[in-house]
């Protein structure tokens, strides 16, 4: 049988994926190719926004039209945290949530002789209690390693507690064994969790620990983290990280806001006065780091003095780097009710300045690359004998060379673009 998989949202949600699918063909399933018909289509959803949820009920839709015969199972976080509304789309004949995909294959096989719908979404447990792994990411060059699930953080604009659970951390053998096993094909991992930060918090380890696991095993030569709490990064973290020599110094940081009013009603857990002490540390410890951000505008409440200020402080980070979006009412979180909503063209006024503003930031360090020596892990051929790939600090580069692709080249950054730079193998 022929199984395919639609993957929505995070770094967690891609690698949960490769899980489902290794799984199938573990159980005699065969990968359906980009455009054949599955026997078996699934839906891995993600549930960050509305505007998500509708990409899902249509990614739903889709698959059901191009696979009129398959089973069609929809997982992942919209299950998880609105079940009622996941039910009443009836193209899917299976839904199961976040907790409980390891009854998959036995659902599939249920299905296939009843043919009776199946709902089956169980509450998070309260330990990290999961049974996978992977040996590598499909076709991408380096892999992802889920070490951590759930978030107790509750910002007033955010769902994914409810979707995640609160936070679980894997043990740091399984860690090590399956940083064992990905070193085997791979050169690069990046650690990734909902909140990847709390790592360990639960069961008396830390992320500096798992770094060092993952550093350790036979094969790996870089370590990269996902995002990153600014007040779970303490000074002890940066200087442990800068320590391993595998680990590549780019910190993504989500700022949020640059506001510390509307931080404040965001329920984040730290200000802006916190946050410029931890990028300080991170330059002052690392030799050519990078920095980058999500950043929110027009959040519940913004008025036009409390945007400016998060302008002005993006401004004054500098960063490498940053996802600008506008904020997005979310049903079931506090700040859906609060009062003063931004209207629509406010926000997109608001994102267009902020964009702006940080595209300067991006083009300013990108020109301090410039005369470097960097290490390129090459990706993907994007023309006849030129490759693309990430340095450490996860700079976009260009190499000239053949058959490139999932190694690590040292080079020179000779040129810089809009938004890459062109190197010259050493």
């Amino acid at each position: 049988m022929k199984a395919g998989i639609a993957t929505l949202g995070c770094k967690v949600n891609q690698y949960e994926s490769q899980v489902i699918m290794e799984n199938l063909l573990a159980h005699g399933f065969e990968q359906a190719a980009d455009g054949e018909q599955a026997d078996v289509f699934i839906i891995n959803s993600c549930t960050v926004t509305a505007t998500g949820d509708k990409k899902v009920r249509q990614t739903v839709r889709r698959a059901k039209r191009e696979n009129p015969d398959a089973v069609i199972i929809l997982t992942g976080c919209m299950p998880q945290a609105f079940p009622e509304e996941c039910e009443a789309i009836e193209e899917a004949d299976i839904i199961i949530g976040n907790s409980n995909r390891g009854v998959l294959v036995d659902y599939i096989e249920k299905f296939m002789r009843s043919h009776q719908r199946i709902i089956d979404i169980k509450p998070h447990g309260r330990t990290y209690g999961e049974e996978c792994s992977i040996s590598g990411m499909n076709e991408r060059t380096r892999a992802f390693i889920k070490i951590e699930d759930g978030c107790n953080r509750f910002c007033t604009y955010c769902i994914i507690p409810y979707a995640r659970g609160r936070v679980r951390s894997r043990a740091i053998e399984d860690i090590l064994e399956e940083s064992r096993r990905i070193g085997q094909k791979y050169r690069e991992v990046v650690l990734v969790g909902i909140n990847l930060s709390a790592y360990g918090s639960d069961i008396g380890t830390n992320l500096l620990e798992a770094v060092r696991a993952a550093a350790s095993a036979e094969g790996i030569e870089r370590v990269r983290l996902g995002s990153l709490e600014p007040d779970l990064t303490p000074d002890e973290l940066i200087e442990g990280l800068a320590g391993i020599p595998e680990f590549c110094p780019q910190f993504h940081l989500a700022i949020q806001s640059g506001c510390d009013e509307t931080l404040k009603r965001m329920n984040r857990h730290y200000d802006t006065s916190q946050f410029r002490h931890v990028c300080e540390k991170i330059r002052s410890t690392f030799d050519n780091p990078s920095i980058t951000t999500d950043i929110m505008v027009g959040f519940a409440g913004e008025t036009d003095e409390e945007f400016a200020q998060s302008v002005g402080f993006a401004k004054e980070i500098g960063f490498a780097r940053s996802h600008v979006f506008a904020y997005s009412r979310r049903k079931g979180t506090r700040a859906d009710g609060f009062p003063n909503q931004v209207d629509e063209h406010v926000k997109s006024l608001r994102s267009e300045e902020m964009i702006r503003a940080t595209a300067a930031s991006a083009a300013a360090f990108l020109a301090t690359q410039l005369g470097r020596t960097v290490k390129i892990l090459a990706e993907r051929e994007v023309q006849p004998g030129v490759f693309e790939g990430y340095t450490e600090n996860y700079t976009l580069a260009h190499i000239q060379g053949e058959h490139l692709s999932g190694r690590i080249i040292e080079a020179t950054v000779t040129e810089v673009c809009d938004g890459y730079m062109i190197c010259r193998a050493l």
